[in-house]
């Protein structure tokens, strides 16, 4: 059973997905009316049962868009599931006062759950992070005119007919004709099998001249931190040292109280310092993880 967003049990996939597809042909369609109506009674009286049968009646929906990437290499039942949440998720967000179906309404939802849980699990490493990127993992394949490696017109063509830099295009050209390979060996391959990694990567962690090399780093980085910190008015190195360089920390509202001044003016002397910082030390000095200056 498959619990999403509405708190609803429906059948699930996962087991014979025949039987799944057949049982789910067999729920009746609901007319523009019927549907209307309940997605009322959900959005005004927050009827559980109204939005069962909503979601009830699109699973066949789900389905037909689920073999749509049926070219992935994902279980098909998993793909149904992952599209039967972001069915739930439509549900939850339809307002029937639109004039709109549930149906066009849901498509992004369900395409959009499939999309995350395909980016998820084709590969190992994620081979799509940005925008653009992902837009051409959905269609670069169908854009291609021919099998092979593409030429310059052809780059050129398919980023601007999807809005995207040529690189991004060549880049994931390269990603999609990759495979994953293990970084162990696999005992049972034979000697024809292409040399694993871990036969020839070396671990460079604790060679001397890495460890010197980080030691000298970290030193250099720590004297350029005190003579910058030298450059700063009294104040603002007092605050910089106590916000950041001594334990326990202390707040913007401690350090306030001491200069008599507010909070946000604390934080503004802090970035301040931080950007003076930057300009005294620009190779060495990051921005601490948690300071939201």
């Amino acid at each position: 059973m498959v619990t999403a967003a509405l708190g609803l049990q429906i059948p699930s996939p996962i087991g014979s997905l025949e039987a799944y597809i057949g049982a789910v042909n067999l729920v009746p369609m609901l007319t523009l009316e019927e549907e209307q109506s309940l997605a009322k009674q959900f959005r005004d009286d927050g009827d559980i049962d109204a939005a069962r049968r909503l979601v009830m009646s699109h699973l066949r929906f789900v389905v037909r868009v689920a073999r749509g990437y049926a070219g992935y290499g994902l279980a098909q039942g998993d793909l149904i599931q992952e599209g039967n949440v972001g069915l739930m998720k439509a549900v939850k967000r339809f307002d029937p006062s639109f004039g709109v179906r549930l149906v066009s309404f849901a498509v992004h939802w369900v395409r959009a759950e499939m999309h995350e849980f395909i980016l998820r699990n084709w590969r190992i490493v994620k081979v799509a992070t940005t925008k653009s990127q992902r837009k051409l993992f959905f269609n670069l394949r169908s854009s291609k005119k021919r099998l092979g490696w593409m030429n310059n017109d052809e780059v050129n063509a398919i980023a601007k007919d999807l809005n995207v830099d040529p690189k991004d295009v060549l880049l994931m050209e390269e990603r999609l004709s990759a495979h994953d390979a293990s970084f162990d060996p696999n005992p049972g391959s034979d000697d024809e099998q292409p040399v694993a990694p871990a036969n020839y990567m070396s671990d460079r962690r604790f060679e001397p001249s890495e460890q010197l090399e980080a030691l000298e780093t970290e030193q250099n980085c720590k004297e350029q931190l005190v003579a910058a910190l030298q450059g700063l008015d009294e104040r603002s190195r007092d605050i910089v040292t106590r916000r950041w360089l001594v334990e326990p920390k202390e707040t913007l509202q401690q350090l306030a109280d001491k200069y008599a001044v507010s909070a946000e003016r604390i934080r503004q002397i802090e970035k301040n310092a931080f950007s003076n910082l930057r300009d005294l030390m620009p190779e060495a000095i990051t921005l601490p993880s948690d300071f939201a200056g």
